[in-house]
């Protein structure tokens, strides 16, 4: 079941209302700057849903890298600490 399913079964009487109830929170003065700002945030929504869809239809169009060949691992090297080369010096 859809969450907006409410929307369909408003009709003018009942928007009619909403934009009172708007008219009456923030006053006549304020509602120009409110729906400029509304709109605004609209354009900046669509137009990052649509820099995503881009860059998610982009990356389905490319075709996969393959994994470059990587050379054999080295053995580590051991190093012997200084401790140990003391140790040597006193045996010799």
């Amino acid at each position: 079941m859809s969450s907006l399913a409410f929307i369909q079964n408003i009709n003018g009487p009942e928007i009619l209302l909403i934009f009172l109830i708007v008219l009456l929170l923030f006053g006549a003065k304020r509602l120009p700057e409110l729906f400029k700002s509304f709109g605004k945030s609209i354009r900046e929504f669509k137009k990052a849903t649509s820099e995503i869809e881009e860059d998610v239809r982009n990356a389905m169009e490319e075709e996969p890298r393959k994994p470059e060949p990587t050379a054999p691992a080295a053995a580590p090297k051991q190093v012997e600490s200084a401790n140990s080369d003391e140790t040597k010096a006193d045996k010799a």
